[in-house]
């Protein structure tokens, strides 16, 4: 099953959680994504299953190598068409957002021309 928008911006969130604090937790992710608990949980029961995440003995969820990857390559893509946006002119908050769409929406190797591009 490939992963959706929503699942990957559910690892996004645990990836940029995990760069702030030590564990994290469903209620972490809740709360940085601006969803219900119960959402959070099916999430991650899913990317679970999916083999992406795993929860710890104490109720932290981690990323697995498969996880990790995805979730460091949907970061890239977020960092990059953010400052993209920003660079052209848009304020930093609608570039954070619409990027947030953005991300999703490119494949692989037009990100990858679109970033020789831009000299990265």
């Amino acid at each position: 099953m490939p992963l959706t928008p929503s699942m990957e911006n559910y690892l996004k969130a645990i990836f940029t959680l995990r760069q702030a604090h030590e564990r994290v937790r469903c209620s972490d992710i809740a709360e940085r994504m601006k969803v219900t608990l119960p959402s959070v949980s099916r999430a991650v029961k899913e990317l679970e299953k999916m083999g992406h995440v795993s929860r710890d003995g104490d109720g932290s969820v981690t990323l697995t190598p498969s996880g990790e990857r995805i979730a460091a390559e949907i970061y890239e893509r977020h960092r990059f068409f953010t400052r993209r946006l920003i660079a052209a002119g848009v304020d930093p908050e609608t570039a954070a957002k619409e990027a947030c769409h953005m991300e999703h929406g490119v494949s692989e190797e037009s990100f990858q021309k679109l970033k020789e591009a831009a000299g990265r």
